[in-house]
């Protein structure tokens, strides 16, 4: 039974009573058809009519239609201005919920089981707030494991202000029981809703990259927080839930924010985190921070506090023993005579390389990658280089990448998470991650973006003005040149004078926008109706009410004198004898451009403010993110171009022109790819592809790149956060960024030096 919600709404049920004032705008709009139907019938058909006077009543009667509905419009924006918190909530717990229950099963975190690391309170003490502040029992303690979740999230409840600081090596699973807690808490969300006190709320928790705060434009976390909900989970600027439901959410304290990854960021940076996080918190907010033991002691002592009421946990190195047990499970019920040697040498600590590596998370998910998964010979784990730790991982590390292409084969089948769609040829999946690892370097950040891949490409703003040039000049030169003989001689003219200059002007604005559009961000946009609700149709058909109404105006004023313009011409040029062909081309503007123009003015608005309104079940994924960005551009592309051919042929055609109305579809495309270029303010995936033809002609990226990060990320290589993704262990991408590799690799741009 769904449980009922403030307002009268009910969990996937939005019920909102109808408003006065849009029924007294649909009665004020019936009724001003009313009187123009009237009116019309009125007239005598055997009087000659004035256009003039006909013209401004039906003037009038537009403009007092589009300002009835724009008044109703806006009393529905007011109306609808509340956001509905309680069900955002429940919205982005369940898209939490999802999201990570996908990436755990992608990480293995439970197959076979979880690595059994123990956690502990912290030793140093200047590190940690006072104890009274983090427990309201006589003695702070805290301690847990990985493999017993439930126990960890009940000692975080215990505390008093739920603030916790997972610290420790490189390696040893700080993201990893962040993601667990997080899991465990959505798990038990519901019992905890039903036992939380009067006005007791229970936070969403949602795990953030924090090397994508910017203290100095948003020195308040809460800011931070509801932009990044927006750009990672547009459900929540979905209709049902009314507007500002992110901001709500921050605001109103019903979020847990997981931020990961302190250590990622420059280290004065992490100073200015901890003292914005002090700035920010209040005594409901509630938090989770990740990082690496030296980097968050060294924060901490140059803030100058440590992070209010958070208690600080490290981890324990695995035992031999428990290593051991790890592998064990992981292996055939009857492991091999290698294995047999291998797992007895670990529980001896006969060999110290090995034990020193297999007592991390990482070592243990290497030794599994390279040798339990791919079925290869793990001599070499007791051999020479199992004396030596370092060199032992260094070894694992250059074998990870094709040990994970030969264990998971390509698959077709949706239900297959872990295979990749693709075939891999595994040294040019480590050149092509070699490449993003540098042009990502791990010292500036972590995250793999897409949208900033045309940073790390040399040249880019020369390439991006080019191309613009090409799109915006070469498609009407290719009119002349494919059937000039059939159009007349203005016409020919004024196709051939807009290629070149086409071309400079395209490479001039590429030029001076490359810049901008370098860093734009993408946008959201999906054709898909389901989700879609009444209520997100009904705003969207009031907003298309207002733009037929004042497109019918801008097209038939445009109309009316662009045949005027034609006629005056034609006259001038070829004298009195002009006349009759100049009133039919007037006659065709006014009839079929003033439309047309109404068409395309109205419709590409509508469609892309249709297709950017988000479902309650959109989600930002890098793929997804791509493909919307790609769905905005193509749009801007596909509808002007529509709208300009239909345009021509039917003008030209409603003139008996020869040889121009079967050119419509080539002007309308010039004039597409125009728009898609110039129009709107998202490029990302414009620029992102010019970006990668370049990188794939040099081969340091695929052409298809998101095909090939989505295989890496089936593969385990590469996680999701969001829109972007990163290196499954940081000590990957490091290993990658230092390698040395052929053709010079060292010397690609990074995102520092690339602008």
């Amino acid at each position: 039974m769904p449980r009922v919600l403030d307002g009268g709404d009910h969990i996937g049920v939005s019920r909102r009573r109808i408003r006065w004032w849009n029924t007294a705008a649909l009665l004020a709009i019936v009724a001003l058809v009313a009187t123009v139907v009237l009116v019309g019938r009125a007239l005598d058909r055997t009087d000659k009519v004035n256009l003039a006077d006909l013209a401004a009543v039906a003037i009038a009667a537009a403009v007092a239609t589009a300002a009835v509905v724009t008044w109703a419009r806006r009393r529905n924006t007011v109306a609808g201005n509340l956001a509905d918190v309680t069900r955002a909530a429940d919205v982005l717990a369940d898209l939490v919920r999802r999201q990570w229950q996908d990436e755990a099963r992608n990480r293995l975190l439970d197959d076979p089981e979880p690595i059994p690391v123990h956690w502990q309170l912290i030793a140093d003490e200047t590190v940690m707030s006072q104890p009274r502040l983090i427990t309201n029992e006589a003695e702070l303690t805290l301690t847990g494991r990985s493999d017993d979740m439930a126990a960890v999230a009940e000692a975080f409840r215990a505390l008093t202000r739920r603030r916790l600081v997972i610290a420790g090596g490189a390696g040893m699973g700080k993201t990893t029981l962040a993601i667990q807690l997080l899991l465990q808490l959505l798990s038990t969300r519901a019992a905890d809703q039903a036992r939380a006190g009067e006005g007791e709320v229970v936070p969403v928790p949602v795990l953030l990259p924090v090397s994508g705060w910017d203290t100095s434009a948003h020195p308040r976390l809460q800011d931070w927080l509801a932009v990044r909900l927006e750009q990672d989970y547009p459900a929540l600027a979905a209709p049902q839930l009314g507007a500002g439901a992110a901001a709500a959410l921050a605001e109103g304290g019903h979020i847990l924010p997981v931020l990961d990854g302190l250590d990622e960021i420059f280290a004065p940076a992490r100073a200015q985190v901890i003292a914005a996080l002090n700035a920010s918190l209040t005594a409901r907010d509630q938090l989770i921070l990740t990082s690496r033991r030296a980097e968050f002691t060294t924060a901490v002592h140059d803030a100058g506090r440590p992070l209010t009421a958070a208690a600080v946990i490290v981890p324990k190195p695995l035992t031999p023993q428990a290593a051991a047990d790890y592998l064990t499970a992981c292996l055939p019920s009857s492991p091999t005579e290698a294995w047999t040697h291998i797992l007895a040498a670990l529980r001896s600590r006969a060999v110290p390389g090995l034990t020193r590596l297999a007592a991390t998370p990482l070592g243990l998910w290497l030794i599994r990658t390279v040798y339990v998964a791919s079925g290869a010979d793990p001599a070499p784990l007791t051999g020479p280089l199992g004396a030596d730790a370092d060199a032992l991982r260094t070894h694992l590390l250059d074998h990870v990448i094709p040990a994970v292409i030969a264990a998971r084969p390509p698959s077709t089948d949706p239900a297959d998470h872990f295979r990749p769609r693709h075939r891999l040829d595994p040294d040019a999946t480590r050149r092509y991650l070699t490449y993003l690892a540098r042009a990502f370097p791990p010292a500036s950040t972590r995250d793999i973006t897409w949208w900033h891949i045309a940073r790390t490409t040399p040249h880019i703003r020369p390439a991006v003005g080019l191309t613009t040039g090409l799109a915006v000049g070469m498609p009407p030169g290719l009119i002349p040149m494919t059937g000039a003989r059939e159009l007349t001689f203005w016409v020919v003219i004024v196709f051939i004078s807009w290629t070149w200059p086409g071309l400079i002007t395209g490479l001039v604005f590429g030029l001076v926008r490359a810049t901008s559009w370098v860093n734009e961000k993408p946008g959201y946009a999906n054709l898909r109706l389901r989700g879609r609700t009444f209520r997100s149709f009904r705003f969207n058909i009031a907003a298309l009410v207002v733009r037929l109404v004042v497109g019918l105006v801008v097209g038939l004023v445009v109309g009316l004198g662009a045949g005027l313009a034609v006629l005056i011409v034609g006259r001038l040029a070829a004298g009195p004898e002009a006349g009759a062909a100049g009133t039919a081309m007037t006659a065709a503007f006014v009839v079929v451009l003033g439309p047309v123009i109404w068409l395309g003015i109205t419709l590409a608005p509508w469609l892309i403010t249709w297709a950017e309104q988000p479902t309650l079940e959109s989600t930002s994924t890098p793929r997804s993110s791509w493909r919307a960005d790609r769905t905005l551009t193509l749009l801007r592309m596909i509808v002007p171009g529509i709208a300009v051919g239909l345009t021509v042929v039917l003008t030209f055609g409603f003139i008996e022109l020869d040889g121009v109305p079967k050119y419509g579809l080539v002007i309308g495309l010039a004039v597409g790819l125009t728009a898609g270029f110039v129009m709107g303010n998202h490029h990302a995936w414009l620029v992102c592809t010019i970006a990668v033809a370049r990188l794939a002609l040099q081969r340091r990226l695929p052409w298809r790149v998101m095909d090939f990060l989505d295989d890496a990320h089936r593969l385990g290589l590469l996680r999701a956060v969001g829109p972007v993704y990163q290196f499954r262990h940081a000590a990957l991408h490091d290993h990658l960024a230092t390698a040395d590799t052929a053709g010079g690799a060292s010397q690609l741009p990074t995102l520092r030096d690339s602008l």
